[in-house]
């Protein structure tokens, strides 16, 4: 059929990947012509099928879905790319515009809402969860710088000051310093408190699977 709509999935869960292609495949003018369930094999798929767009998750093994949305941009301008999660946290949306997103919905998006999102992000238009766009203005970008960033994700799995040190080839004294100025910039109490908050927030994304 002309006119189609070529559609490319990227998402780690089996289930919610065939769902998504199913629902979508119920619309007349979109075709589901590539799903996949790793990010790094989002690139290779796309260069194979030539969506028109691609529905990423954001977190996804191999890469995440931000860094696959600027690769997309990158080497295929034309497949606009459409950010459909479960994890809608305003960190993550900021920095998938940032990335190139035409869109960022999350996965609980009524079916005709989602294709009618396919639609226009196809035609340049963006769209934009409006719950979470209020979050994102409300919570701003960042304040961690990256080495803190590195030490808080190292911190997601627990152990002392010196197993982070050793886990990231740094010294006990720089761990424990980084560590209380993310205390500090997120208002947290605590190390976990800490890492919570800036989960929450999107920060902590880029930790490699």
């Amino acid at each position: 059929m002309t006119g189609q709509l070529r559609l490319l999935l990227a998402d780690d869960q089996a289930l919610v990947r065939g769902a998504l292609a199913a629902l979508l495949s119920l619309e007349p003018d979109l075709t589901v012509v590539a799903e996949v369930g790793r990010g790094d094999e989002v690139l290779p798929a796309a260069r194979r099928t030539r969506p028109d767009v691609a529905l990423l998750d954001v977190e996804m093994p191999g890469l995440d879905g931000i860094a696959v949305t600027a690769a997309l941009r990158a080497e295929l301008p034309e497949c606009r790319v459409l950010v459909v999660t479960t994890f809608g946290r305003p960190g993550y949306l900021r920095r998938a515009m940032e990335a190139g997103a035409g869109g960022f919905v999350v996965k609980d998006t009524p079916a005709r809402q989602l294709a009618d999102a396919v639609r226009r992000v196809h035609a340049g238009l963006r769209v934009v969860d409006p719950t979470l766009a209020a979050e994102t203005l409300a919570s701003g970008e960042s304040p961690l710088t990256e080495r803190e960033t590195e030490v808080l994700r190292a911190a997601r799995s627990g152990g002392t000051a010196a197993d982070l040190a050793r886990r990231l080839h740094l010294s006990e004294g720089t761990v424990r310093n980084h560590l209380s100025a993310a205390i500090g910039k997120t208002g947290a109490r605590t190390r976990a408190e800490a890492v919570r908050i800036a989960e929450e927030r999107g920060w902590l994304l880029g930790d490699p699977r």
